[in-house]
């Protein structure tokens, strides 16, 4: 029999399996064909990754980083740079032939969510010392937290999210013991962030170094007070001249004028609002200074000794993405999207930070609709903290006199501010007042995390991990009521997180496809609208549609969609008058009479030399100028048609089979 404990441990991990199939209903009745998100979006490709992974296994046979299953045309195409949810793939990999492919992906999405509470359980336990059901309820907090249910109808590799705080429980066990065993694990759990998402990864790091830092620094009241009354004095005319200005140009819309010759303009306001943050934070060095305790030489030897074991053990569990990494720099030279201090990605906005769960049936429709009209959509744009927690650690403060972690309130305000971006938002309102991030999004390795309204995850890593202290210190001093308090605060939670019934969508596969699929030559399919879209960009007008299906006729496409796709590749493709031809019609742009010309001249070599087998047409989105090129071009001869789509087959290709 297994010892209490254990028993306790699978009885939660059970609980909240239990629970991811309440905050998915309807999925579970509908498992094989239907999705949490629309497969014509970012779940089509998640999707994908599950389906190319293991079909580079079995049937290419070599290391799943790289495929020739899209962007065909210029060899094959490397994944090292995609967000590839190696992690998702694994475990979808032996239930493939059980259940096939969508089966797989909910089934796997089902498990990521309650590894996710599994892991804040096993972490809420420690720093609770051993209190279970508080424990637990921290993990329902953090696995389904209105971040992350939105996650899940687009963004399935930040589910998997359990590597977090997993993270922090090893980070905290080898501060304090020291043991090369548990510096491993820290490295393999890095890694194991890394093959969920890489942006874990990045928040590992981030993580560690605010911890490191927290236990090394700290901010000291100045005493030489009399010295600092003229710089004090000095800073404050300074601020209350640079807010008059900010003022004045808000009010006034700005102006121009002539000095020394050269035209002057003052009509922005991020230069004047961040020359005031600065001034602040220099009268705040003014009356505080930073101090920092350095450990004795033994301990920084240990810990030096850990942060390599640490980096070891990452590296090598990397090894083959590291490699793969590497040649996709040299052989496609891959460029990095430069960061603009204007406009890189917005945070999250501070009105979507504190608003009530957006994905509740009784939240007003208005805070819904704010939150759609945000720059990237909803599912990019949902914080919300639980008022459920913050009440709780309320009664907690001020019943049983607890107080906050100073710890883990650094962790979450320091990362509330990053999440914000780098200019902070109020209600829509750009405040133009620059947050950490305007800094931070330059650091090395920290820049890859280029969206920072995911930094929010770590922000309810620590609410729950406050939370579960709170609810600790309120069972103790309650202990006859502790089932009351524990029931209540429970039902409370879980109707302040339950969302709406699921609008599920359709992931069957138009019969259109089985065509393509009983064709046993390896041949290419072209989908209009045609075109190559990643994270950034997109040319032409690509849908993940075309790569959903393809996990069931599995034959190669030209187009593609990936986190990350070179210039040197699209250029590649666009070198040819045919593919150029299709993308700029695919934006809806008309061709000059030359151009078209020169693309008809050699369509039908192309049809031979790239093995244009069938081309699929979306009569709901291509143009009438699109298709009609393309059936003059290839000479397509219609097979199928269903609903919008039409399955055509160049004559060519036809007679040849």
């Amino acid at each position: 029999m297994l010892p209490a404990t254990w028993r306790q441990h699978a009885g939660a991990v059970l609980a909240y399996a239990v629970a991811a199939l309440l905050f998915t209903w309807p999925l579970c009745l509908h498992l094989k064909t239907h999705l949490t998100g629309s497969p014509a979006g970012d779940t089509g490709v998640y999707v994908w990754n599950q389906w190319v992974f293991r079909h580079e296994i079995l049937t290419e046979h070599r290391i799943p980083l790289r495929t020739g299953r899209i962007l065909t045309l210029n060899g094959p195409t490397h994944l090292a740079f995609h967000n590839y949810t190696t992690f998702a793939n694994v475990l979808a990999f032996p239930l493939r032939p059980m259940l096939g492919v969508v089966g797989t992906f909910n089934v796997v999405y089902l498990v990521l969510a309650t590894l996710t509470g599994a892991a804040m359980y096993v972490l809420a336990r420690r720093l609770t010392r051993g209190a279970a059901i508080e424990s637990w309820l921290a993990g329902l907090l953090f696995a389904w937290s209105p971040m992350l249910l939105a996650r899940g109808t687009a963004h399935f590799s930040l589910v998997a999210a359990a590597p977090l705080p997993i993270f922090v429980l090893l980070l905290m066990r080898t501060a304090e013991r020291e043991r090369w065993r548990d510096a491993v694990a820290l490295g393999a759990t890095v890694a194991w962030a890394f093959a969920s998402d890489v942006y874990y990864a990045v928040y590992c790091l981030m993580i560690a170094v605010v911890y490191l830092t927290a236990q090394m620094v700290g901010l000291v009241k100045r005493h030489d007070e009399r010295r600092r009354n003229k710089v004090r004095w000095a800073l404050d005319v300074l601020i209350v001249c640079v807010a008059g200005l900010i003022a004045a140009i808000a009010l006034s819309k700005g102006w121009r004028f002539t000095f020394a010759g050269r035209v002057i303009s003052m009509r922005g306001l991020y230069t004047p609002v961040l020359f005031l943050t600065l001034l602040g934070l220099a009268r705040l060095a003014v009356k505080y200074r930073p101090e920092v305790w350095w450990p004795d030489a033994d301990r920084m030897k240990k810990a030096i000794r850990a942060a390599a074991a640490a980096s070891v053990a990452t590296a090598v569990l990397l090894a083959p993405v590291l490699y793969a990494l590497g040649r996709q720099i040299l052989e496609d030279r891959l460029d990095v999207p430069p960061t603009f201090w204007r406009s890189s990605p917005p945070g999250l906005d501070v009105a979507a930070m504190v608003m009530p769960n957006p994905n509740h049936a009784l939240v007003p429709q208005a805070f819904k609709t704010f939150i759609e009209t945000r720059r990237n959509g909803y599912v990019e744009n949902v914080g919300s903290l639980s008022l459920v927690a913050f009440v709780t650690m309320a009664v907690a403060f001020r019943r049983c006199r607890w107080r906050p972690s100073p710890g883990w309130t650094c962790l979450s305000v320091l990362f509330a501010l990053m999440a914000a971006g780098p200019f902070i938002q109020v209600a829509g309102f750009n405040t133009y007042v620059p947050g950490p991030w305007a800094l931070f999004r330059y650091v090395p390795l920290i820049g890859l995390a280029r969206t920072p309204t995911r930094l929010w995850i770590v922000v309810m890593l620590a609410l729950a991990a406050l939370f579960a202290l709170a609810l600790r210190s309120l069972t103790e001093r309650e202990t006859s009521r502790r089932a009351v308090v524990l029931g209540v605060v429970g039902l409370a939670l879980l109707f302040e997180l339950l969302p709406t019934q699921r609008v599920l969508a359709l992931a069957t596969v138009p019969r259109i496809y089985d065509h393509i699929a009983a064709d046993p030559r390896d041949v290419r399919v072209v989908g209009l609208p045609f075109g190559i879209r990643d994270g950034a960009s997109s040319v032409g007008n690509f849908s993940a549609l075309a790569q959903f299906y393809q996990t069931h006729h599995e034959k190669r496409l030209i187009g593609g969609y990936l986190s990350r796709v070179s210039k040197r590749r699209v250029a590649a493709l666009r070198r040819s008058p045919v593919l150029d031809a299709l993308l700029v019609l695919s934006e809806g742009r008309s061709l000059d009479e030359e151009t078209r010309q020169r693309a008809l001249e050699r369509a039908r070599r192309f049809v031979d030399t790239a093995s244009i087998g069938y081309v699929v047409i979306d009569t709901a989105h291509a143009s009438s100028s699109l298709i009609e090129f393309a059936i003059e071009a290839f000479d397509l001869e219609k097979i199928d048609e269903e609903d919008t789509v039409q399955l055509y087959q160049p004559v060519s290709m036809r007679e040849s089979r």
